[in-house]
C-alpha cells in the first residue's frame, strides 16, 4: 500500500502554527452531552450562536494575511469582542491575558536533543513553567477539543541530567481539573510528586496551580509525563522526559551522531471524557473505545472527504505525515514512545535495521530487529545506520494491532506513516516492507535477547510471593468493571492513599500495624485499613523482595506499569506456568516447576510489561522506596474500569516523610472533582 501523502511542508526548527477562530471548553458534561460527542458531532455551545448559521465541514479554511494598518484598526474591537465572548462562555473564569493567550495557535517541536548536551555539568536545579488550557485542533485534519500544555501537542519536552532537580510549576486554566504522573520517575524521597489521583496526590483545581519539585538520581534513559485524571493524555496532555546519565556514551554501546524522540500514539476524534461514559455503560464488555487512527509525533493526515459532518481542514501546517531528515553515512538515536490509550504498534523502518540499545530507562546490549512490538507506556531506544543506497527517503511505519479492537468503526485507518528522507528531496518514498509476517496478537515482543549493560542479578530467593487474578466482571448496574481479585479500583479525589497512610501511621494506627496472621507479617495484604473491594493495597514493611504472578482471565492484553519502581520480568507465557499438579491451583510450592528453570543472573528490568491474554507473567521487586505506588494496565481504559492495585511499601519510613502543606491543600479546593471519570451510580438509571 502506498499511502497518499498531502502538505509535505515540515520544519527544522520548533515553529507556531496559527488556527483559524477557533476557542474550546472541555467539560464532564450531561449524559446528553456526551452521548452527543461520541456520534462525531461534537460542538461548541455557546449562547449567541446563531443555531441556524451551518458550516461546510469539507471546505478548507482559509485565511489571508492582512496588512498591519488593517489590524491596528480593528486590534480594539476584536480584543473587546473575544473578552465579551470568553468571559460569557467561561463564566468569566479567566482574565483578559488569558483569553488573549488562548486564541493563539498550537505549536509543536521535533523533539531533538541538543548535540551539545554537557553529560558532566553540575547537578541543578531545572525550572519550566507550564499553562494547561482547552483548545481546539487538527493534528489530522479534523478539528478537536484537546487538552494541552503551553499550546503545544505533543507538550513540552524535558531534558535533564541524572541528579538534577525537576521543578514543573503548573498552572491549571482548563475548566476540568487535573494531574501530571512523571512515568518511569522513581520519585524517591517524594511519592507525593507521582501525580497519581486518590493515591498520592488530589487533582489541581480549575483555575488552580501546584509546583512539581523533585529530584531525579540513580535513574537515566527514556521516559514521558502525561495527565493522570481520567483519560487526559488520549487530550493531548502528555510529552517525553529525557534524563542523560553522566555515563550515557559508555552505557549505549552503539555511537551515534544524532538523537531525537519519536512518540506514536492512537487518536480519537472526540473527548476522552465523552468516550469514556460510553465505554463504563452498563452491556458493554469488551468495547473499548477504538480510535480512528495514529499519530507520530502528533501528526497524519486524514481526507476530509470522510468526516462530512465534522469540521476539518488537512492544508494547515501542522497536518501531514511527520518526516525526519537523517544525515546519511551516519548512526541516530531514536527514542521511541507509546503513548497511546488503547493501541500497540509494530514500528519499523524500511530497509534499515532497529539496534534497540534502551528498554523503559534501562540500557541493553544492542540486539537488531527488523520490527518492534511497543506496548502503551513502553518506549525503546534503537539506534539506525543511514547507509541504504536503494533511495534518499524511507517509510517509517508504525501498524496498529487491530486484533485487540472490536467493533472497530469504518473510518479506522490502522497504519500511520512517517518519512525518513537523507536529502531534501520531496518525492514520495519507494521502499521495499519487510518479508516477515505481521504480529497479529496483542503481546510485548520476545525480549530474551535484550541483556541489561550493567548486570545486576535479580535477588536469589523472594521473601514473599503473591499470586493475583486480572480479569473483567459484571457487577452492580450491569457494569464490566476490571479486577485484580474481585478488587475494583475507585478513586477518592479528596482523600489520597499516601496522606491517609502517613497521618494513620504518626498516629500509631494499629490498622496499619504488620499482619499477625499473614505467612510474611512484612509483606501482606492491608484490609483492615483500606476497603479491599475499591482499594487492593498490598502493604511491606522494610526492604523486601517479592514475587509478583499475575493471571489474565480477560481476552485482552493489558501492559503493567509500577510507579515508582523497575521490576524484574523473570518469566512471561500463554496459559498457565508450570506447574506440579494443573488441577491443584496456584501455589508457590505448586509452581516450583518455573522457578527451577529461572535466569537471575540478570533479567531485563523495566517499568512496564505485558500480561498476554489468557497468559501469565512473573515479576519480582524489590520493594525498598517509600511511597504508595500504583501497579494497573496501562490501556487507559481498563485503568478507568479499575484494573488497578497498590503496593504501599517500607510504611516503617513513611511516617518520617514530611509532605508540603500546598499537596494538602489541594485536597480542600472546590471542583477537583471535575474531569473524573463518572461514579457506578450515575448509570443507576440506564440499568433499569
Amino acid at each position: 500500500m502506498t499511502p497518499r501523502v498531502q502538505n509535505m511542508d515540515r520544519h527544522s526548527e520548533e515553529e507556531e502554527h496559527e488556527l483559524s477562530d477557533h476557542s474550546s471548553i472541555s467539560k464532564r458534561s450531561s449524559t446528553a452531552e456526551q452521548e452527543q460527542g461520541l456520534l462525531g458531532a461534537w460542538k461548541q455551545e455557546e449562547d449567541g450562536e446563531d443555531a441556524g448559521s451551518e458550516q461546510d465541514f469539507r471546505r478548507p479554511v482559509r485565511r489571508r494575511r492582512w496588512h498591519w494598518t488593517v489590524w491596528a484598526t480593528i486590534a480594539g474591537a476584536t480584543l473587546f469582542a473575544v473578552l465579551i465572548a470568553v468571559g460569557f462562555v467561561f463564566g468569566l473564569q479567566h482574565d483578559a491575558r488569558e483569553a488573549v493567550e488562548e486564541a493563539l495557535g498550537v505549536h509543536t517541536s521535533d523533539y531533538i536533543l541538543s548535540p551539545h548536551w554537557d553529560f558532566n555539568a553540575k547537578p541543578q536545579r531545572r525550572e519550566y513553567t507550564w499553562t494547561v488550557r482547552d483548545q481546539v485542533h487538527n493534528p489530522d485534519g479534523v478539528y478537536r477539543p484537546m487538552l494541552l500544555v503551553n499550546n503545544q501537542f505533543p507538550g513540552p519536552m524535558i531534558e535533564v541530567n541524572e541528579g538534577d532537580t525537576i521543578v514543573v510549576h503548573v498552572d491549571n486554566r482548563a475548566v476540568n481539573a487535573t494531574s501530571i504522573h512523571w512515568h518511569g520517575i522513581y520519585q524517591n524521597g517524594t511519592p507525593h510528586m507521582d501525580g497519581t489521583v486518590g493515591i498520592t496526590q488530589c487533582p489541581i483545581a480549575p483555575g488552580g496551580k501546584f509546583t512539581y519539585e523533585f529530584t531525579v538520581p540513580g535513574q537515566s534513559g527514556t521516559y514521558w509525563w502525561h495527565g493522570h485524571q481520567g483519560v487526559q493524555s488520549s487530550d493531548g496532555m502528555h510529552g517525553p522526559l529525557i534524563i542523560h546519565s553522566r555515563k550515557e556514551k559508555e552505557l549505549q554501546q552503539i555511537k551515534y551522531d544524532s538523537d531525537r524522540v519519536i512518540m506514536v500514539s492512537d487518536h480519537y476524534h472526540d473527548l476522552s471524557s465523552a468516550l469514556l461514559w460510553q465505554y463504563l455503560k452498563p452491556d458493554m464488555e469488551n468495547t473499548e473505545p477504538v480510535p480512528e487512527s495514529g499519530l507520530i509525533n502528533g501528526q497524519n493526515i486524514r481526507s476530509c472527504d470522510e468526516y462530512p459532518h465534522r469540521e476539518c481542514d488537512n492544508s494547515t501546517a501542522n497536518v501531514g505525515q511527520a518526516t525526519f531528515g537523517l544525515r546519511p553515512n551516519r548512526a541516530h538515536r531514536l527514542r521511541i514512545i507509546n503513548v497511546a490509550a488503547f493501541a500497540e504498534f509494530q514500528f519499523q523502518i524500511d530497509e534499515h535495521e532497529l539496534a534497540v540499545t534502551e528498554v523503559d530507562g534501562t540500557d541493553v546490549v544492542p540486539a537488531n530487529f527488523h520490527r518492534i512490538n511497543i506496548n502503551p507506556a513502553q518506549r525503546y531506544s534503537v539506534v539506525i545506520n543511514t547507509t541504504a543506497t536503494t533511495a534518499d527517503s524511507f517509510w517509517l511505519r508504525a501498524r496498529m494491532i487491530t486484533q485487540c479492537f472490536t467493533d472497530a468503526p469504518k473510518t479506522l485507518q490502522p497504519d500511520v506513516y512517517g518519512i525518513i528522507r537523507y536529502s531534501n528531496t520531496e518525492e514520495l518514498p519507494t521502499s521495499i516492507d519487510w518479508e516477515e509476517q505481521l504480529e497479529s496478537e496483542c503481546r510485548d515482543m520476545d525480549t530474551k535477547e535484550l541483556a541489561p549493560v550493567e548486570v545486576i542479578p535479580a535477588p536469589a530467593k523472594e521473601d514473599a510471593f503473591f499470586y493475583f487474578r486480572s480479569n473483567f466482571e459484571i457487577g452492580d448496574y450491569r457494569l464490566s468493571r476490571g479486577m485484580f481479585d474481585s478488587s475494583t479500583w475507585k478513586p477518592d479525589a479528596r482523600s489520597t492513599t499516601l496522606l491517609r497512610t502517613i497521618d494513620g501511621l504518626v498516629e500509631s494506627n494499629s490498622s496499619f500495624a504488620a499482619s499477625n496472621t499473614a505467612e510474611n507479617p512484612a509483606a501482606f495484604i492491608n484490609d483492615i485499613a483500606f476497603d479491599k473491594s475499591r482499594e487492593l493495597v498490598l502493604q511491606t514493611t522494610g526492604v523486601q523482595t517479592v514475587d509478583i504472578l499475575v493471571s489474565n482471565f480477560d481476552d485482552g492484553n493489558h501492559p503493567l506499569h509500577l510507579h515508582g519502581y523497575k521490576y524484574f520480568v523473570l518469566a512471561q507465557g500463554h496459559g498457565y506456568p508450570p506447574m506440579k499438579q494443573p488441577m491443584d491451583g496456584i501455589t508457590r510450592d505448586n509452581i516450583s516447576p518455573l522457578y527451577e528453570h529461572l535466569d537471575l543472573s540478570n533479567p531485563l528490568r523495566r517499568d512496564t510489561a505485558s500480561v498476554e491474554a489468557f497468559g501469565w507473567i512473573l515479576l519480582r521487586l524489590v520493594a525498598d522506596n517509600p511511597g504508595a505506588w500504583a501497579f494497573h494496565c496501562h490501556v487507559s481504559w481498563h485503568t478507568e474500569a479499575g484494573l488497578l492495585m497498590q503496593f504501599l511499601t517500607r510504611t516503617d519510613e513513611l511516617a518520617k516523610l514530611e509532605v508540603p502543606q500546598a499537596n494538602r491543600d489541594l485536597c480542600a479546593a472546590e471542583g477537583i472533582e471535575k474531569g473524573m471519570g463518572p461514579d457506578d451510580e450515575e448509570y443507576w438509571d440506564l440499568a433499569k
